[in-house]
């Protein structure tokens, strides 16, 4: 099972009213990055079984993005699970949920996302019988970030991390043309 961790991309400046901030969009920058992303992943020949998301909608608006621009044609499912309130007893019994799919796409928020990652990676030592929450190991995702791990046998292994920053520069040299102008006189 390959799982690919998607942080919401740009959203603008959060909102004091934590109502009012469950309803806050992609900005014109996080609506352009998910297009570069999927531009990128489209390259690379990747095609997801199945988009969970946050329910939350500049992770929706996300998930959409970047699962229609790279074919995904099904429903996303929404999943509080990945919801920034969430602890990671929940996205475990998520993940449990789609394991028989080969490739997940899972969007959410920071801090909890980050947090995930570090536990799948380095699970944390059990206490007295109960995991702890988050794990050793603290993997950055700035928004906009793609992870993507591999959970074939025991914790998962990072197969790779496209930030922001790579992701542009990808798509820059995907689309840039091949042959240099010449100029004719």
């Amino acid at each position: 099972m390959n799982i690919y961790i998607l942080r919401h991309a740009s959203a603008g400046l959060r909102r004091v009213n934590p109502i009012l901030d469950r309803k806050r969009p992609l900005d014109k920058e996080g609506k352009r990055h998910c297009l570069q992303l999927a531009h990128v992943l489209n390259a690379m020949k990747l095609q997801f079984d199945v988009v969970i998301s946050s329910p939350l909608k500049r992770s929706l608006q996300t998930a959409s993005l970047v699962g229609t621009e790279t074919g995904y044609e099904a429903k996303i499912v929404q999943s509080a699970a990945l919801a920034p309130e969430a602890n990671f007893a929940q996205f475990q019994k998520l993940l449990k949920e789609f394991e028989e799919f080969e490739n997940v796409l899972l969007v959410g928020h920071n801090p909890n996302l980050t947090g995930f990652v570090g536990s799948l990676l380095v699970p944390a030592p059990k206490l007295s019988g109960v995991a702890s929450e988050g794990g050793l190991v603290q993997v950055r995702l700035r928004k906009g970030s793609l992870a993507r791990l591999n959970m074939t046998h025991g914790p998962a292994s990072l197969q790779w991390l496209l930030d922001p920053r790579t992701i542009r520069a990808l798509y820059a040299t995907s689309t840039a043309k091949s042959r240099p102008k010449t100029s004719r006189k």
